[in-house]
């Protein structure tokens, strides 16, 4: 029998201690520091908007790994504003806690708390966005004594990011950029690296990159998509041009690659193709915090029931087990006590109870269980006065009123911790086809308040119960059915074409090969589950999208299109990457005008201090 995920398995959650911030340490830089940190082939990616992945998120992460090995994946804080974490300390408080402060438990001042504990938060690197190099260096400085880099965000596409001017919006100041890198590399007691997106050509990509390097950055990051590639427009990450970085930079300059990971397996695919020295995951680990776990941490997921094998051999963790780690984790971490007791996860015959599938309700299975207790006896002191069949309150002259309803108030449970402001839109991603099989629990999520553990543990409960059903109906059934298409929005790792960056020697989507690389079917077909299991998002390709009608196309694409359908010529990636542009510049513009009417200063301060209200989006 499987057993349940125990809140003090020391192996699984390493204990915090109170550990005073580390003594300043001799600098290295280049390949000598990425050997330092173990030379980590697997990254957790920075992410922003509603998927920031705070320490919680990280500790989840690394759970599913052996205990020797949790401290070989590397891990991004969210992005943060330099300007803002420099200047305002309500700001600092809330984004980054590394020690106990009044304003999260009150304690002394050296005591390691969450972000970059040197126990279970490392390696850690905080990465900023930033337009002034002073503002980038004063804010690195307070975060320099609890990580081990400070990264520059290059990567950022949202419209927030080009209002402001930083992100991916850097890419026409070179002079910026290098005067940011330079400013950290030489002022900075800890290395600067950089994350940055591919350009158009692989010639400007590769100016790009060694503009980085020789501000002194000590690796970079690409993600292999251009700065327009989001949303419906995502489509798939180029792994060509990073090969192309790999063969004409340095032979010691390191590569992290970003881009097509929807499951494990495509990591090691990506490395192979890209020649990086590692490979990051964002998206995918939203959907699958157990993405990096290997073969032997599956077998042992197996053995705890945490993990399913299908019959086909494809297997995935079970939504139910991975959202007691997360909630445990929130408990012992972030709010300091001790999870409740919780049962043995349900495992189909093997559980020793005799369950039965009760088709008259599809969320409870029932079991056989002792008869209920009798009810409990009202107390004598009680009266409960009864009125006769025939006759109204209204009638009897003597009749007291009805006692006035109590208003019942929920605790207020308004937190301002960030791992707890995250929960709802980490699970929203977590539990995606879940919650779409069963919208109850949906609605549920949505009416959820940060810290509101109660109601997160309804939702856990609610979780187990149609996994527990859903678990005995794929007993019954030979076969699974196709997932559809999931449609939305985001910019992380869920391309819709399978990953297949095609092997050497095919192209680079030429011809009849592009048919395939501008379909989501074998993604789908590959990445397919069943919906209590935990799965990749797949995201319809923009060719996919303009057929379904997620995305239209514009004045000027669709005169185009009918122009190029009178020749035979005919490109749909282009006609969607023409059409959001043109929908940008509207609502930019939209955008400009209510900012002029109703002031910049407040509300930009307010949105970059918030982030962006989009679709979650990878740096």
């Amino acid at each position: 029998m499987a057993s349940n995920v125990q809140s003090d398995d020391p192996e699984i959650f390493p204990s915090p201690k109170n550990i005073s911030p580390p003594a300043k340490r001799r600098k290295l830089t280049g390949r000598a520091f990425y050997k330092s940190l173990g030379s980590p082939s697997h990254i957790l990616a920075p992410m922003v908007d509603q998927s920031d992945v705070y320490q919680a998120w990280r500790l989840l992460s690394r759970s599913f790994l052996q205990p020797s090995q949790q401290s070989s994946l590397l891990a991004y804080t969210p992005m943060l504003h330099a300007r803002l974490y420099k200047e305002t300390q309500s700001y600092r408080d809330h984004h980054f806690q590394p020690i106990r402060t009044s304003s999260t438990c009150p304690s002394t001042q050296s005591e390691a708390y969450l972000d970059g504990n040197p126990i279970n938060d490392r390696p850690l690197i905080v990465q900023f966005c930033a337009n002034d190099p002073d503002d980038l260096l004063q804010a690195a400085q307070h975060v320099a004594p609890y990580c081990d880099a400070v990264d520059l965000n290059l990567g950022c596409p949202q419209g927030i990011a080009r209002k402001g001017h930083y992100g991916s919006f850097l890419q026409e100041s070179p002079n910026l950029i290098h005067s940011l890198v330079s400013t950290l590399a030489n002022n900075l007691d800890i290395p600067v690296t950089a994350k940055m997106r591919v350009l158009d050509t692989r010639e400007d990509t590769l100016r790009y990159a060694r503009l980085l390097l020789d501000a002194g950055a000590s690796w970079i990051a690409v993600h292999g998509r251009r700065r327009e590639q989001k949303g419906h427009e995502t489509g798939l990450a180029d792994w060509t041009i990073i090969r192309y970085l790999r063969e004409n930079l340095p032979k010691e300059t390191v590569i992290l690659a970003n881009g097509n990971i929807l499951g494990h397996e495509d990591l090691d695919q990506c490395l192979q193709k890209t020649g990086a020295d590692g490979v990051m995951s964002a998206e995918g680990n939203l959907c699958d915090p157990g993405i990096f776990a290997g073969e032997e941490g599956r077998r042992e997921g197996e053995k705890r029931g945490e993990y399913w094998v299908g019959k086909d051999g494809r297997g995935g963790w079970r939504m139910d087990a991975v959202l007691r780690r997360y909630l445990d984790i929130l408990y012992r971490f972030v709010l300091g006590k001790d999870p409740p007791i919780r049962t043995p996860l349900f495992v189909p015959s093997k559980t020793g109870y005799n369950v039965q599938l009760d088709t008259s309700s599809p969320r409870e299975p029932t079991t056989t269980t002792p008869p209920p207790p009798p009810p409990i006896p009202q107390p004598a002191h009680i009266n409960t006065p009864t009125l006769p069949s025939n006759t109204h309150p209204d009638n009897q002259n003597d009749q007291q009123p009805p006692p006035k309803k109590r208003k019942q108030t929920r605790q207020d449970t308004r937190t301002t911790s960030p791992n707890l402001l995250a929960v709802q839109a980490h699970l929203f991603h977590l539990l995606r086809p879940l919650v779409s099989e069963h919208t109850d629990i949906r609605d549920k999520l949505a009416r959820a308040r940060p810290g509101d553990m109660e109601v997160y543990e309804q939702i856990l409960s609610d979780v187990e119960d149609v996994t527990r059903h859903g678990m005995l109906e794929l007993e019954t059934e030979e076969e699974l059915e196709p997932l559809g298409v999931v449609e939305g929005g985001g910019d992380g790792d869920g391309a819709g074409a399978d990953v297949g960056n095609k092997e050497e020697g095919e192209g680079e989507g030429k011809g009849e090969e592009e048919d395939e690389g501008e379909s989501s079917a074998k993604a789908v077909e590959r990445c397919r589950r069943p919906w209590w299991v935990c799965q990749a998002y797949v995201r319809p390709l923009p060719k996919e999208a303009l057929k379904k009608g997620s995305l239209k196309l514009g004045k000027k694409a669709l005169k185009k299109l009918q122009a190029e359908e009178e020749t035979g010529e005919r490109n749909h990636a282009q006609f969607a990457q023409e059409a959001m542009k043109e929908k940008r510049e509207l609502v930019d513009s939209v955008r400009e005008r209510l900012d002029e009417r109703e002031g910049v200063p407040k509300k930009e301060m307010a949105k970059e201090a918030m982030g962006s209200q989009l679709l979650p989006s990878e740096q």
